[in-house]
Order: C-alpha cells, then sequence, then structure tokens
C-alpha cells in the first residue's frame, strides 16, 4: 500500500507540475507576461498557489523550468551531432536551422517568450540566453571547429544572422503581418523559400569558408 501511495504522490506532483506550466503558457499567450503573477497562475492552474512554491521553489523556478522546457535550442543536446561528423556538421546544422524556423513559427509561446526577453530583463531569460550558448558551444567545439579550424569565428557570424533573421522573421508574420520583402511568410510555398535560403547560405558558407 506505502508504494502504490508514493507512486500516486509522484503522480499527483506531476500531473500538479504540468498544470502550473501549461497556466503559464496559457497566460503568456493571452495576456502575455505582464500578467503572470502568482494569483493568475494557480487560479488558471486550478492549484493552490502554495504549491508554485513546493515544487518549484517560487516564482523563477516556475518560470526557470518553463523555459527551458519550451526553448528550441536549450533543447538541442550533443547527442543529436554525433552522426552528422563527417560532413563537418553541414547536414546537422542545416536541420536544425530549418527545425528551428518551423518550431517557432508554430509555437506561440515561444514567440512571446522571444519578444519578453528583448523587453525585460529577467533572471530567467537571462538563463534562457546562456543555456543556448552552453548548447551552441557544444556544436561549435564537437563539430564545426573540427572541420573550419580558424574560421570558426566566421562560420559563428553567419549562423548568428541566420538564426537571428528566422527568429524574427517568425515574430514578424505572428504581430505585424505576413509579407516580408514581398515573400508571404504565413504560406507553405513562402516559408519553403525561406527554407530554401537557408539550405543555399549553409552550403555556400561550406564550400566557400
Amino acid at each position: 500500500m506505502e508504494r502504490k501511495s508514493a507512486a500516486g504522490s509522484i503522480r499527483n506532483k506531476e500531473r500538479s507540475k504540468k498544470k502550473f506550466l501549461d497556466a503559464v503558457g496559457k497566460i503568456l499567450k493571452t495576456k502575455g507576461y505582464a500578467g503572470l503573477k502568482v494569483n493568475d497562475i494557480a487560479a488558471t492552474a486550478g492549484v493552490d498557489k502554495k504549491m508554485i512554491y513546493t515544487y518549484f521553489g517560487g516564482i523563477n523556478g516556475l518560470m526557470d523550468e518553463y523555459i527551458r522546457s519550451k526553448d528550441y535550442w536549450s533543447n538541442v543536446t550533443t547527442e543529436k551531432m554525433a552522426p552528422d561528423l563527417e560532413s563537418g556538421g553541414r547536414l546537422f546544422t542545416e536541420a536544425m536551422l530549418l527545425e528551428q524556423f518551423d518550431y517557432v513559427f508554430k509555437n506561440k509561446e515561444v514567440q512571446k517568450l522571444l519578444l519578453w526577453r528583448l523587453s525585460e530583463s529577467r533572471k530567467s531569460l537571462t538563463k534562457m540566453t546562456n543555456m543556448q550558448e552552453e548548447n551552441g558551444e557544444g556544436l561549435f567545439k564537437f563539430i564545426i571547429e573540427p572541420h573550419f579550424g580558424e574560421r570558426t569565428q566566421d562560420f559563428r557570424a553567419v549562423t548568428a544572422i541566420i538564426i537571428s533573421g528566422l527568429y524574427y522573421l517568425n515574430m514578424y508574420s505572428s504581430v505585424n503581418g505576413s509579407i516580408f520583402c514581398g515573400i508571404d511568410l504565413s504560406t507553405e510555398e513562402g516559408r519553403d523559400k525561406i527554407k530554401k535560403a537557408v539550405s543555399f547560405l549553409i552550403d555556400q558558407t561550406y564550400e566557400n569558408l
């Protein structure tokens, strides 16, 4: 009976944690980051607000876990990099960039997080940035640097422009309109043109650096 009770307690905890994380996402999408207050999160989750402190140590811990779960680059691991050593990271880099483009486009919560990060200084958002950089270093150190050597910094510059550009295009099409440089980013055809451009840029970078 004790084992069953312990297992049930763990399941209840995980369910409650998920309700809190889902509540953060719902509020972020509907009210924006200004609506992320302890009482509102608890009311939306339908769970006693005390549990935020019990499970996450407070609102900052809850936000840390939510951001970590949603951020694309923070969840890219070195395990995904291993099969791509022979191409010098070309296939991996292209695949990750195209996945990022689609992931942000489909995930309104992530778009709100990106806008939030540009609008406010917050420890949770700084951690998000730092985690992205740490994971990015894994890519550069294990795959890119051995391939490009002293030109690695040039490759970093190219990918910085591509990644930030893809973020911007998704946020722009979501907030202010879908047409950018005459390309309709809301259509499959328009987004496919962006993807082909990304592939072209990666191919040219590998060929010419």
